[in-house]
């Protein structure tokens, strides 16, 4: 039995894809997990797999002096993790990207072991940049990005075969709502995005004037009387009815809520988090826009949230466009290339073409 072991963490969106890759997985291969101590702990811990910590720092994208110790820190990281691979002797690591998916993954390379790499963004992060070339594969979620990498192959964002099986009338059972308004789905993420959040909540008198909302806040960020027609859920296993019971979607461009939305044709209002970042979400949320997928609101325009939604719930254009889309998972795609490592992909995939990402 092939014994892979999984790397990334730091948010929710490094993690729950390789969990949708694990659980396709887990009768039929070994499997483990490295990250560090923060949200990748207790999502591996919740969906029953073994889990091996290491202290991993990440980059803070500002003149901090904290940075000065990274180099440091990030060598007794990787040292801790190729304690762990000594250990465990995977065949394989499979590192979904992130400050937290290096250490791991750049010890199997020092080991000999074979590495696979997943970039969820248009634009490489900075340690998918370090790990290429080592790498056998690059895979990626948009074609564009797969072209940037010799050994670059697209193959989608892994998505949850439960996000598919949402059905709608039951979803608004389950969270108490109607079928007489529509239903604003705000994801705020796993921590709760602060601009999204105080932004809902200082409009919620007219917002629910048109809408129900159903917001998922983040840890620690639920209100203590919420009104009629606002349900509100620190995080939601179940995606797949928090999608179903919606009309439409409002959350940060991070890859995976994007492509999530997308497949699954949600009309999206994208607010990308732009401040501490090195520009990643702001350029998914134009890819789409460009295609005429999805709408934009910048942080400084929230003030004028009614109104993006309004223009976004009557955006027959945008309807069309999604309908006529064509986005499929990647995670059939990730797990065959898992099961025959060894096996050299179609050319025209090697190129960075995805016949069933029509966008």
């Amino acid at each position: 039995m092939k014994y892979i072991l999984f790397c990334g963490g730091g948010s929710a969106g490094h993690v729950v894809p390789n969990l949708a890759v694990m659980n396709e997985l887990r009768y039929t291969h070994r499997l483990a997990y490295i990250g560090t101590n923060g949200i990748e702990r207790s999502l591996v811990s919740e969906a029953g797999y073994p889990f091996f910590e290491v202290d991993c720092p990440k980059l803070i994208r500002s003149l901090s002096p904290k940075n000065l110790t990274i180099p440091f820190r990030l060598a007794a990281a990787e040292k801790s993790a190729a304690a762990i691979l000594g250990r465990e002797k995977p065949d394989l690591v499979f590192s979904k990207g992130g400050f937290a998916s290096y250490p791991a993954a750049r010890a199997a390379q020092k080991l000999g072991i074979p590495v696979l790499t997943h970039e969820s963004d248009l634009s490489p992060g900075l340690a998918t940049k370090m790990l290429a070339k080592r790498c056998k594969y690059v895979l990626t979620s948009f074609p564009e990005t797969a072209k940037l990498f010799p050994n670059g192959l697209c193959v989608g964002s892994p998505m949850r075969k439960e996000l598919f099986r949402g059905e709608r009338s039951r979803a608004r059972k389950k969270y108490s709502l109607s079928e007489g308004k529509p239903v604003l789905l705000v994801l705020g993420g796993g921590s709760g995005s602060r601009a999204i959040n105080e932004a809902v909540r200082r409009h919620l008198p007219k917002l629910l004037g048109t809408w129900q909302i159903l917001h998922l806040c983040g840890k620690g960020n639920l209100l203590a009387s919420p009104p009629e027609g606002y349900v509100q859920r620190e995080f939601e296993h179940d995606m797949g009815s928090a999608y179903a019971a919606c009309d439409c979607v409002l959350c940060r461009a991070g890859s995976n809520t994007a492509f999530e939305a997308l497949a699954l044709k949600k009309p999206t209002l994208f607010c990308p988090l732009e401040r501490a970042s090195r520009g990643d979400q702001l350029q998914n949320a134009l890819y789409f826009q460009r295609r005429g997928l999805c709408r934009i609101v910048r942080e400084e325009s929230l003030s004028a949230l009614p109104a993006a939604l309004d223009a976004l719930r009557t955006d027959d254009a945008l309807r069309f466009a999604l309908s006529a889309c064509e986005i499929e998972s990647g995670t059939q795609k990730i797990l065959s290339i898992l099961r025959e490592t060894g096996a050299q992909p179609p050319s025209g995939e090697r190129e960075g073409r995805s016949p069933k990402m029509s966008v």
